[in-house]
């Protein structure tokens, strides 16, 4: 047995210990499950939603009754392909911003996710399938109305609207306004009344739905200088402009009636649903008379029922013509 000298025994170090194997996920990076869910992210689904409920019901009203299954399926598709290239490129030129405002900066590209480039190029693929889909598959007066919303929302309202001026969700509102077209054109391959008069009553519903959030994240939109109508003006004054948007939105959406002679299911909806939506509108006016500010207005009370307004308004829109 070898002896141990005292004298170093004492000073002599420990064996360094051996360095650790790294995390699997250290070695392998983000899961294909990951990496499928960052880029269904870029594309905004909870907006996508939002635009095929104002495409498909029009579709029942341009049939007159249920629709061929083809060409709703291909419409949904291209609708979904249209879509998603347009908000993902909203992604890419809006990171900046993105990831200082607490509303957005979980998404993709504030997150490091995926690269600008590879959302970019994924956005543009979208766009260039989406075309060519509704093309060859609808027809290509609907592929050519997607393609102008997706231009106009990507170098319009993204580009020189947003960060420029007030108006910017009311003009850049409308892009979404598409939907009711392209949802008739891909029926009947031509454009009428009825359609414009829904076109009508989206862009309508836009500025009170955008601002009601835009009052809940005031200070997100003000720490970036996009100058969103809360931004710049009073709560009362935010709360009269949703009122005088909402009282015109409730106006055209009642027109519908006379011009596509409807029966009485979409009037009754209409009537009913735009009574409760300005009841919102002027308790978040009062609110603000009372001098309220920041949670206490509760915009967000609008801002939900205009989603359920929305979707009720065009499914009521869609069962008129199966009642007839």
């Amino acid at each position: 047995m070898t002896a141990v000298d005292p004298r170093t025994a004492a000073t002599t170090p420990y064996p360094a210990p051996l360095p650790t194997e790294p995390a699997p996920s250290e070695v392998t990076g983000p899961s294909v499950r990951d990496v499928i869910k960052a880029y269904v992210g870029l594309t905004k689904p909870r907006i996508i939603e939002l635009l095929l409920v104002t495409t498909v019901p029009v579709m029942f009203l341009a049939a007159g009754g249920v629709p061929g299954l083809g060409v709703v399926v291909a419409t949904l598709i291209g609708g979904i392909l249209a879509s998603g290239s347009a908000n993902t490129i909203n992604c890419v030129l809006d990171r900046d911003i993105d990831e200082q405002m607490r509303r957005t900066r979980r998404r993709p590209l504030p997150r490091h996710a995926v690269s600008p480039r590879s959302a970019m190029v994924f956005g543009i693929v979208l766009g260039v399938l989406a075309t060519l889909e509704l093309g060859l598959f609808v027809n290509w007066l609907s592929s050519g109305l997607a393609l102008t919303a997706n231009l106009f929302y990507v170098f319009v309202y993204t580009m020189v609207l947003k960060r420029r001026t007030v108006q910017n969700i009311v003009w850049g509102g409308i892009a979404g306004c598409f939907p009711t077209l392209i949802g008739w054109t891909s029926v009947t391959n031509e454009l009428a009344w009825t359609p414009l008069v829904l076109f009508g009553v989206v862009f309508f519903w836009t500025p009170p739905h955008t601002w009601a959030l835009a009052m809940r994240y005031r200070e997100d939109y003000a720490s970036v200088d996009v100058p969103m109508l809360p931004v710049v003006a009073t709560p009362v004054a935010t709360a009269r402009q949703i009122l005088a948007y909402s009282i015109v939105m409730v106006i055209t959406s009642v027109a519908l009636w006379p011009v596509a002679g409807t029966g009485f299911v979409y009037p009754l909806a209409a009537v009913v649903l735009g009574a409760v939506f300005l009841r919102e509108a002027f308790a978040l006016l009062a609110r603000a008379n009372t001098g309220a500010d920041g949670p206490a207005l509760r915009p967000m009370r609008l801002f939900h029922f205009s989603n359920i307004y929305l979707a009720l308004l065009f499914i009521a829109a869609a069962i008129d013509p199966l009642l007839r």
